[in-house]
């Protein structure tokens, strides 16, 4: 039924537009025949808005995958290159975490690991909205950061690469089948902020599955109980990932090499001196304007992201 009403509300919006394009044109001709140029601006006002929900609709065809209006999870890691590395983690958290605020999607931290100087090692955090999944997706990959180090003493410019994992939150009607005997489950202290129970007790979570080299863990809550079925709820959202990539990679070889994590790839380059520029690699969208992707101004980036994913589907 949710999908009947999707499919029906969709079908609803592009007549709506039908009509109402048909009669701005006639509205428009009206004005023209007549010499009325008040007649022809109201028309082509009502063109123009007209655009703006066209966009909208082709957006809403973007997200159109089995898992796109799922919350999601995201996972940061910082590269090689120590504190450098981190800091530009803890960069890309702040810059999603602004992107959630301006689409009123809340989050949950499941786990956070911070650097020995400054910045992150890693974080994971469930994201929480209305298509969090699609909007998101597109950016699995490594992030490119060459800056003037702030951390160097000479002034020296620095690349530092941290690597984005984006995994949908799956339905509990979707089977994932995972062996026991495939799991390595540890248990150990929470580290950061949290109160003394947090820190005195082994209430952490780490589940490794050996078979396919995936790693999650949950420190969020003081319950080791609850933290270990949160990182089940991870684990099953990794693996049905995986094997969705699987698919996708069968059915379009190409698509594997743009849709690489590995650190050897590189989806984005965040470029602040000697010059200013954001590059996708992907799209080759660009701007010079790196401030406000980094305050969280990223939609321009997805949607390009998006189109490019359709068009090899």
């Amino acid at each position: 039924m949710r999908e009947r009403n999707q499919l029906d509300s969709s079908i609803k919006s592009i007549r709506s537009i039908e009509h109402e394009f048909h009669e701005s044109i006639e509205l428009l001709e009206l004005g023209d025949n007549e010499g009325d140029t008040v007649i022809v601006a109201e028309a082509e006002q009502l063109l123009y808005n007209l655009q703006n929900q066209v966009d909208r609709e082709k957006i809403k065809a973007l997200l159109s995958g089995e898992s796109d209006h799922n919350d999601c999870y995201l996972e940061i890691h910082s590269g090689a290159g120590g504190t450098e590395a981190q800091d530009w983690a803890q960069m890309l958290q702040r810059m999603y975490m602004r992107w959630c605020e301006k689409k009123n999607y809340s989050l949950e931290f499941l786990e956070e690991s911070a650097g020995e100087e400054a910045g992150i090692k890693s974080c994971t955090i469930r994201v929480c909205g209305q298509d969090a999944y699609g909007w998101l997706k597109a950016e699995s990959g490594v992030h490119r950061l060459v800056r003037i180090s702030p951390f160097d003493s000479g002034a020296r410019r620095h690349t530092s690469f941290a690597s984005v994992g984006i995994f949908p939150v799956i339905d509990e009607n979707i089977e994932v089948k995972i062996d026991d005997k495939d799991l390595r489950i540890d248990t150990y202290r929470a580290s950061g902020a949290g109160g003394q129970h947090v820190n005195k007790t082994d209430s952490a979570v780490r589940i490794t599955h050996i078979a396919l080299g995936i790693v999650v863990q949950c420190q969020t809550d003081r319950s080791q109980h609850r933290n270990r079925a949160t990182a089940f709820d991870m684990l099953r959202a990794k693996i049905y990932e995986v094997e969705k990539q699987k698919r996708e990679e069968q059915a379009q070889a190409t698509r594997d090499a743009k849709t690489d994590i590995g650190w050897g790839h590189q989806i984005r380059s965040y470029v602040m001196q000697p010059y200013q520029l954001v590059k996708d690699l992907r799209t080759n969208s660009e701007t010079s304007n790196v401030q406000s992707v980094l305050d969280g101004d990223l939609d321009r980036f997805l949607v390009e992201a998006l189109a490019d994913q359709a068009i090899d589907k």
